[in-house]
């Protein structure tokens, strides 16, 4: 399970460090896509697995099907962690979420989000603003 918030930098390379505590769960590789919100998501491979054969399952007669399945699946890129711990992120994906320097990596349950840390204060700040609305609608889903 993937939870918390860790900030790290890019080297000039375009790799990351993967936080410690998530190393082992990617030690059998990962696959990095683009993710919403101008992030990227890094799954370990059995669970991109699940979510591929989910994408390829879904009706390709219907547009927004065909758009998020190409979002997901042709952006994708399987990755390795190296000895020292980090990941090389591609860099059509580095500029896809404007990733510079200073990352963060945020855990979210199944997956781990990485965003360019302005982008991820900025959205931070307008979510946390909103908190009491969203979790208003999100009571109508039964959460």
């Amino acid at each position: 399970m993937f939870i918390g918030e860790f900030h790290h930098t890019l080297d000039e390379k375009g790799r990351m460090s993967v936080p410690v505590k998530f190393r082992a769960d990617l030690a059998q590789g990962a696959v990095v896509t683009r993710g919403l919100d101008h992030s990227l998501f890094l799954y370990p491979k059995d669970e991109w697995q699940t979510l591929a054969e989910k994408l390829a399952a879904l009706p390709f007669g219907q547009a927004d099907t065909r758009a998020f399945a190409r979002l997901m699946l042709a952006g994708a890129m399987e990755v390795e962690i190296d000895k020292s711990g980090r990941v090389l992120l591609p860099e059509y994906l580095r500029t896809y979420a404007g990733l510079s320097k200073d990352v963060v990596v945020a855990g979210l349950y199944n997956r781990l989000e990485i965003w360019d840390e302005a982008t991820w204060k900025d959205y931070a700040a307008k979510t946390e603003a909103e908190g009491n609305a969203i979790a208003e609608r999100l009571h109508d889903l039964g959460v």
